[in-house]
């Protein structure tokens, strides 16, 4: 007898539309190519040498792009019939990875509600160990969670008994609560006498040991004078032992456990892939589940049933066994209505992720990703631990607190070979393609209810640091040895290394978007015409190619399940990142390899709450704020098109003037305008703590002037 079916697959029915376009489109790009090679050769002047180079990035980027368009696949999982395949007790042990760094920047309270919700997942207790990993070595985030593990022993079975779905208690008690219980008000009552314990700690700054049971006081003496961030010992603290920790109706609780590794001035600390490294070995040597789940510190669970959706693809015979990570897509909950900032990502880890998945594996993004133990640590040098101890002991926790030293990686394949890749700012993204390199393969799991919900940065500073720290270091991984146009192309479907490479070279898409911000605003300031005339048959090429592009962009979003709004703030972002964040992470990249660094220094975005703010951004209105050089770029251009459609229509109306050879010119300068009415309204109409800095707007005009004389040298 044939057991049911754990998940099924099926191809997307748009991939023929999908082919057809490519295959058009790219008849239509090569002719663009020919005819910019055939003015090159008649007169290779600055601006046709610009458009060139502008059109040959934009083919090579959006050639990539396709890759992901290629074989798009749905997948649907069947975990109802679990049971028919294993019995509960048969289920793996799972390992619940969640990251921490700095409790000022992700408050304590909101990682709480994190590992609550997965310590309340619907799995076998027994069979389930959270590991809180704190970077920043922090005491106020230990206390949080002893204070975390006593509610815990309330929350898990009133979340069990009443089947609830929201796990995360701030979010369960910031619903309005139709169904109420018995014990409703009780638990909603220890969770704000919690809240407000742990907010108090933050305050003062210090832990009152008073508040701390005395066999949990021993561990804070490892905060002495000299304990910082940069440099402190390992501390390890088993907060929940599943074996003897019992919640309030007799059930045995999960692992609890609290792990920062061991910080050294003179050691490389590797960022977040360090503590992760340490983190599986301490997990090996503690619980040893062969799967594991990374997940950021904001990242909660938004579906209780989500471990079994992920066994639908472990346990599916039928399933490539050197499968290595199931990948659900990022979600986020504070999305304002029209997403201004493109947060949602919607493409990336809608379309994008359906597209990798049929061709063997999507990427790893860093979060809300189960990974196969097996897969990270599988190498001959790894023998060296332990890695089956049964039981949490004296001996044991000594172990553990070996391998998560400083120096334990040394001489050692940690980090190159085993384990998450060091030697670049995403090393998440980074392992993954390392992996699958190496033959290991990925599915994603996307289903209806978003099985994690996180905060997406809401403001624009936020967001272009964000980005440009995340583009150098793809630009990193780009141009490495391990480079997906060279290596990937050797272990990879040649479909898959090209979307790997569309990520890692998306930086340079700040080279087509500067040049057609300003060159032809610039041109058509001095009335020199660099495009077509309507009259010519060529002009009916570059509308073609502009009305695709942006036709295609849109029909995607749609298919996405996004609306024209949010596809406009898409787009709008596309040209305000590639005008600044993407630009400044080329010449980071440059610098850093000038330097001779491997990394620079990883910032952790700020997780805190800021009520004006929050405000502003619901009501959908742009955060500048900030004197950042990152708005610079993008406010110089804003100036520029102005000016020049300004200049343009006065021309027009007034002159009569040359409307055939100037309006493609004019199209672009008018399309940068209507892009740019955030900017403008920040620099003259907002009086609001959010508007463009005075001193920003002012170095803009200064110089946006300068380029205007320089210009008349050109053209």
């Amino acid at each position: 007898m044939l057991k049911p079916a754990l998940h099924t697959t099926k191809p997307s029915p748009i991939r023929w539309f999908n082919r057809a376009y490519t295959l058009l489109y790219t008849i239509a790009i090569s002719a663009l190519l020919y005819s910019h090679f055939h003015n090159l050769n008649n007169s290779p002047t600055f601006t046709t040498i610009s458009l060139l180079i502008a059109d040959l990035v934009l083919a090579f980027l959006w050639t990539t792009w396709q890759a992901f368009f290629v074989n798009p696949i749905h997948r649907h999982v069947f975990p109802e019939n679990l049971p028919h395949v294993a019995k509960e007790h048969e289920y793996p042990n799972l390992d619940v990875f969640v990251c921490t760094a700095d409790p000022f920047k992700e408050p304590p309270i909101g990682v709480v509600n994190t590992a609550l919700s997965v310590l309340a997942y619907a799995y076998p207790t027994e069979k389930l160990s959270v590991y809180v990993s704190d970077d920043g070595g922090s005491q106020l985030t230990l206390f949080a969670f002893m204070e975390a593990a006593k509610f815990a022993k309330h929350w898990l079975p009133y979340c069990r008994k009443y089947n609830i779905m929201d796990r995360s208690p701030e979010v369960y008690f910031g619903n309005d609560l139709t169904d109420l219980f018995p014990e409703t008000n009780e638990i909603q009552v220890m969770y704000e006498n919690m809240k407000a314990t742990i907010q108090n700690v933050m305050d003062r700054g210090i832990i009152d040991v008073g508040q701390i049971s005395h066999n949990k006081v021993k561990v804070f003496s490892k905060w002495t004078p000299l304990f910082t961030r940069q440099q402190h010992p390992t501390v390890i603290e088993v907060l929940l032992k599943s074996d003897q920790d019992k919640d309030v109706t007799g059930h045995c609780m999960p692992n609890l456990i609290y792990v920062s590794r061991e910080k050294n001035k003179t050691t490389p600390h590797h960022f977040k892939a360090g503590a992760l490294n340490a983190l599986i070995r301490v997990s090996t040597v503690i619980t040893n589940a062969p799967i594991l789940l990374i997940l950021d510190c904001d990242m909660y669970s938004n579906d209780p049933k989500t471990p079994l959706r992920t066994l639908c693809y472990f346990m599916d015979p039928n399933v490539d066994p050197r499968l290595a990570f199931v990948q659900f897509p990022q979600r986020f909950h504070n999305i304002n209505e029209n997403d201004i900032y493109s947060a949602e990502h919607v493409l990336e880890t809608r379309a994008c992720t359906l597209g990798m998945d049929g061709l063997a594996g999507t990427i790893f993004m860093g979060t809300c990703g189960f990974f196969r133990r097996q897969a990270l640590i599988e190498y001959p040098e790894t023998s060296q631990l332990k890695w089956n101890e049964p039981n949490v002991s004296g001996d044991v926790l000594a172990l553990a607190h070996c391998v998560a030293s400083c120096n334990y990686e040394d001489n050692t394949k940690w980090g190159y070979e085993i384990g998450f890749k060091y030697g670049v700012l995403v090393e998440d993204l980074y392992t993954g393609f390392r992996l699958q390199c190496q033959g290991w393969k990925s599915v994603t799991c996307d289903p209806t209810r978003p099985a994690f919900l996180g905060n997406a940065p809401i403001s624009l500073n936020d967001i272009l640091s964000q980005s440009n720290r995340w583009y150098m270091g793809l630009l990193q991984v780009g141009l490495c040895k391990f480079s997906p146009l060279t290596f990937g192309m050797k272990f990879l479907n040649p479909f898959q290394a090209l979307c790997y490479a569309h990520y890692n070279f998306r930086a340079f898409w700040s080279i087509p978007v500067i040049i057609y911000a300003f060159l032809p605003s610039l041109a058509l300031i001095n009335l020199f015409p660099v495009f077509p005339k309507v009259s010519d048959s060529w002009f009916s090429l570059y509308g073609f190619l502009f009305l695709g592009a942006y036709g295609k962009d849109f029909f995607d979003f749609i298919v996405a399940g996004s609306t024209f709004k949010k596809w406009w703030n898409h787009q709008r972002m596309w040209l305000i990142l590639g005008s600044s964040s993407y630009a400044f992470s080329m010449i980071d990249y440059w610098f850093l390899t000038s330097i001779g660094k491997s990394t620079f220094e990883f910032n952790v975005t700020s997780k805190v709450s800021d009520t004006e703010l929050t405000k502003r951004y619901e009501k959908g209105v742009f955060e500048f704020g900030v004197n950042l050089p990152l708005l610079l770029p993008m406010n110089i251009a804003a100036i520029v098109n102005l000016f020049a459609f300004m200049i343009g229509v006065k021309h027009m109306l007034l002159n009569n003037g040359r409307f055939d050879e100037l309006f493609v010119q004019l199209f672009i300068a008018g399309f940068g305008v209507v892009n740019s009415w955030p900017i403008y309204e920040g620099m003259i109409l907002r009086s609001d703590q959010g508007k463009m800095p005075v001193k920003t707007t002012l170095e803009s005009v200064l110089i946006a002037i300068v380029i205007y004389f320089l210009s008349s040298l050109i053209f």
